[in-house]
Formats: C-alpha cells, structure tokens, sequence
C-alpha cells in the first residue's frame, strides 16, 4: 500500500510538470505573450519596442544632421558677402498646408486602427501617402519655378541652401511614402502591424515638423 501511495504522486507531479510546462518551468508556447515580441509564427527574436527605440535613434541622428545644415546656414550667410535673399516661390505655401494635412489624415487612421475598423485605417492611411506624394509633386513644381526664373543650385549661396534643404528633405520624406505604403498594403512578418503604424506615425510627425522648420528659415531667414 505506501508503494502504491508513492507511485501516485510520481505519476501526478512529474507528468503534470513534463507535459504542461517547458524544462524551464514556463508554459508551452514561449513567455505567455509577455515581452512585447511580434506575435506571429514562431514569435520575433527582437522585442518590438525595440524598433521603436531604433527610431528615436535614427531621428536624432537625422535631426543632427539637418542642424548641421542649419548652422552652416547661418554661418554661410552671416560671413557673406555675395549672399542675395532667395524669393521663396508661393507654392511652398501650398505645400506646407498638404504635409500639415497629412499629420492630420495620419493621426485619424491610427485612431481607426485602435478601434479596429480596418478599412477606415487603410483608407486614410493611404490618403496620407497620396498626400505625401502630392507634397513631392509640390517640390519639383518649386525648383522648376526657380529654373525658371534663372535661379539654380550654383546661382547664388542662398540658392544653393535652398536646394540642399528642400532636396534632403524631400529624399527623407521619400522614404516615408514608401514606408507608409508598404504598412498599409504588405503583410507584416517581424513587425506587429501596431507596432508598424506607430514607427510610421513617428517618422512621419517627425517630417513635417522638420519641414515647417525648415520652411520657417528659408522664409524668415532670408
């Protein structure tokens, strides 16, 4: 009889851990979904706030690069003496107000996707890459003007800001639209689509608050 006693409780606590929980004690399946990881097959070896993480990183690095751009800017123009003010074609106007917009139409998909009404995040989603784009448009339709009237990256020092800040710029604006895009209509495989949205939604904010700076300089600081 006590060796039958003992068999049981063999029986019950070793199988019990063996077969409900890992040889580390935790439940089949990973960490119970703990962790932030992407929650796809398999699971993302990186956790995903660290994507979020190594945005912050990289829009520091993209800040210091255009404030680099901005002293050289002041400098330039305080030690110059051939520095003429640039006239700032109006349709920067009309672009600053589409990428505002675009914040806007942004911030509103996001709030869809938190509320789980998917088509209504796709929709305005894509709006903001439309939006995007338009601003590009915008862009090429300025220097153009500027060809026009005679003024090129080597006319003139103030010129010659103007094309380099309008120009990183717009490259980095670039890489938004295209990352906009691939979040709308790409399956996610390492990334969350929530945390997908949100880097997006960084970089994007990010951008156009850049550009109102900039815009603000090229026209005040002439």
């Amino acid at each position: 009889m006590p060796t039958v006693i003992v068999t049981d409780e063999i029986e019950i606590i070793g199988p019990g851990r063996g077969r409900g929980r890992g040889g580390d004690g935790k439940p089949p399946g990973g960490d119970g979904g703990g962790g932030g990881n992407d929650g796809g097959a398999g699971g993302s070896a990186v956790p995903q706030r660290t994507y979020i993480t190594g945005m912050t990183v990289a829009l520091g690095g993209i800040l210091m690069f255009f404030m680099a751009l901005v002293s050289a800017y002041i400098v330039r123009k305080g030690t110059s003496n051939d520095w003429r003010p640039l006239e700032v074609p109006r349709i920067l106007w009309v672009n600053t107000a589409v990428l505002i917009l675009s914040s806007f139409t942004l911030s509103f998909s996001r709030k869809r996707f938190l509320q789980g009404d998917k088509p209504a995040f796709r929709h305005w989603w894509l709006v903001t890459c439309a939006l995007g784009f338009l601003f590009l448009v915008g862009q090429v339709v300025a220097w153009r003007q500027l060809a026009n009237a005679g003024v090129f990256l080597a006319t003139n020092p103030s010129s010659s800001f103007f094309y380099v800040f309008t120009a990183a710029h717009g490259l980095h604006l670039l890489g938004g639209v295209l990352a906009l895009f691939w979040v709308a209509v790409l399956p996610m495989r390492r990334l969350t689509q929530s945390t997908a949205t949100t880097v997006a939604a960084m970089y994007w904010h990010f951008m156009d608050g850049l550009w109102v700076f900039i815009f603000l300089l090229l026209l005040l600081g002439r």
